[in-house]
């Protein structure tokens, strides 16, 4: 297959403000975008509509492995990408699923949670569109029929970051910061807990959410993201871990500056941070938006997708772990294994709720 990656950047106007980043390939014979999801036809382009999560492109986190994910099926199968970002308060989130409909864009593609009160009823508008939801699962969303939930067992990975964080704590004390407190952050905050406290049922583990539930802002707030972690290891904690997207490098900063540790989530934050910073990251909890991500696309363009029904990745999909980059869990692996283990053979049940 031949392949010239080219880069847009394009401007559109729509009701409110809207950032739009755009990126894209040049690439013949790549898979077709028609139809329902039914994929096939070998003239058309894939044509794929991104619609990011509050922070967008750029946050080192969870967004960035949406790309990853996406970048990794055009480089398979071919296509191009349009990227948009909801604006300040993310009230136009429809809008952007729209607007991506409206051009023609065939899978659109939605990442994270707080598309569920709208993803639904602009699924149901253009029915011959197939959508996908990052944290989003189907019948929240109503249950349409050309609609995928891609989730994943988030307490599971967590559960690991807690035998860990248990495990190489010096004081005994370790931290949760945790974006915005909903649902799905808690299946975050509720496995560290249980896996930490498996490893030592006395550790003493902060936790505190950086907005409640219904302020996104959360998730893109690196100063609070510090202000947070920085109570937490004057207090006494040397390991944080948080779930905050974005305002995660806020944890990071406030690592440095204290001398300890933090957990990363989504992506291997070791390898996304700035150099400076990589010592503070003992580990990240690995969600594999990128492997679902592309693993939807590559099933939209071989006509595979179901439509109607959730996807979930687990530890025994590899769709959650830990990272180690850095090699700063290396002498605690076999622990790490040992647990994990138990969880996929159903020995320990992880809870999903604090």
């Amino acid at each position: 297959m031949r392949r010239a990656r080219r880069m847009k950047a394009a401007a559109l106007l729509l009701a409110g403000s809207m950032a739009l980043a755009a990126c894209a390939s040049d690439e013949e014979g790549g898979g077709s975008a028609s139809g329902g999801g039914s994929g096939g036809g070998e003239s058309a382009e894939l044509q794929i509509g991104l619609a990011f999560d509050t922070g967008g492109r750029g946050d080192r986190s969870f967004n960035d492995s949406a790309v990853a994910g996406v970048e990794a099926a055009i480089e398979e199968h071919g296509g191009e990408v349009t990227e948009l970002s909801p604006n300040a308060d993310a009230s136009n989130r429809a809008d952007l699923l729209t607007q991506l409909a409206d051009q023609g864009f065939n899978p659109i593609i939605a990442v994270g949670f707080a598309y569920s009160d709208v993803i639904g009823e602009v699924a149901e508008q253009y029915p011959d569109v197939t959508f996908a939801q990052v944290d989003g699962a189907v019948a929240d969303a109503g249950s349409p029929e050309n609609l995928t939930g891609l989730l994943f067992a988030e307490e599971q990975g967590s559960f690991l970051a807690g035998v860990a964080a248990a495990l190489k704590s010096e004081t005994g004390h370790i931290g949760f910061v945790g974006g915005v407190e909903t649902p799905l952050i808690q299946k975050f905050e509720a496995g560290y807990v249980a896996g930490a406290q498996a490893v030592n049922p006395q550790i003493i583990i902060d936790r505190q959410y950086i907005s409640p539930a219904g302020d996104f802002s959360g998730f893109n707030d690196p100063a609070r993201g510090q202000i947070v972690a920085q109570g937490m290891y004057d207090a006494g904690a040397d390991i944080v871990y948080h779930a905050a997207g974005g305002s995660g490098i806020g944890v990071f900063q406030a690592a440095a500056a204290s001398g300890g540790r933090a957990i990363g989530v989504d992506s291997d934050q070791y390898q996304t941070v700035d150099p400076a910073l990589q010592s503070v990251v003992m580990t990240s909890m690995l969600k594999r938006v990128d492997n679902a991500v592309q693993t939807f696309i590559g099933e939209f363009v071989d006509g595979n997708v179901a439509g109607g029904a959730d996807e979930v990745y687990d530890l025994e999909s590899d769709g959650v772990g830990l990272a180690t980059s850095g090699g700063f869990i290396d002498d605690i692996q076999s622990d790490i294994d040992g647990y994990r283990q138990q969880i996929i053979d159903g020995a320990i049940t992880v809870p999903t709720t604090p």
